[in-house]
C-alpha cells in the first residue's frame, strides 16, 4: 500500500470523507499546497513531529503560521531543552511518512496531538496525505476529534 493509499485508508476507518487527491507538481510547502488547490496559506495543515523527552508529538498548525516552541514545551510540560524537532529518519520512523508529505492520520503508532488554535479560523482545511504531492480536505474540528487532538495556542505570524 502506498503511503497516500495508507492515508486514505486511515480517513475511511476514522469515518472521514477526505479524497486524496495527487498532484503532477509538489505539495510540500505550505504555498505549493494552497496554490495547488485554491485556497488560503493558512487553511494548509503543517503536520509536524517532535520528541517531548522523547514522547512522540504531532502537531498540526496552519501554514500561515510558526509554531512557538517555547509555548508547546510548555504545554507538553517538558523543559524548552527537552523538545525537539524529529530529525528526517526519526519522522519516517515514527510517522511511516517523508518529510513534506506527513499526514495527520495513518501513523503506525499513536502519539500526543496538539493543534493550533489558529487553524479554528477555517472550516475546512488541506492536509498532506502521506507524499510531497498528495494532500485532503477535512472539516477541521472533525479531523482534530478523530484524531484525539488538544486544542492550544501555539503559534505566531510567520517571520
Amino acid at each position: 500500500m502506498t503511503p497516500p493509499e495508507r492515508v486514505a485508508a486511515a480517513l475511511r476507518a476514522l469515518g472521514l470523507p477526505g479524497e486524496v487527491r495527487v498532484f503532477e507538481a509538489s505539495t510540500a510547502t505550505a504555498e505549493e499546497a494552497a496554490a495547488a488547490v485554491g485556497c488560503e496559506v493558512g487553511q494548509i495543515v503543517k503536520t509536524l513531529f517532535f520528541l517531548a523527552e522523547g514522547r512522540p508529538t504531532m502537531v498540526l498548525a496552519a501554514g500561515d503560521r510558526q509554531v512557538d516552541t517555547a509555548a508547546l514545551a510548555q504545554i507538553l510540560g517538558v523543559g524548552r531543552k527537552r523538545l525537539k524537532m524529529g530529525s528526517p529518519d526519526e519522522v519516517r520512523a515514527h510517522t511511516g511518512y517523508e518529510v513534506g508529505g506527513v499526514a495527520p492520520v495513518g501513523w503506525p503508532a499513536r502519539a500526543d496531538v496538539v493543534v493550533d488554535d489558529s487553524l479554528r479560523r477555517f472550516a475546512t482545511v488541506w492536509a498532506a496525505a502521506g507524499a510531497p504531492n498528495a494532500v485532503f480536505e477535512a472539516d477541521i474540528e472533525r479531523l482534530v476529534e478523530a484524531i484525539g487532538g488538544q486544542w492550544a495556542g501555539i503559534s505566531r505570524e510567520r517571520e
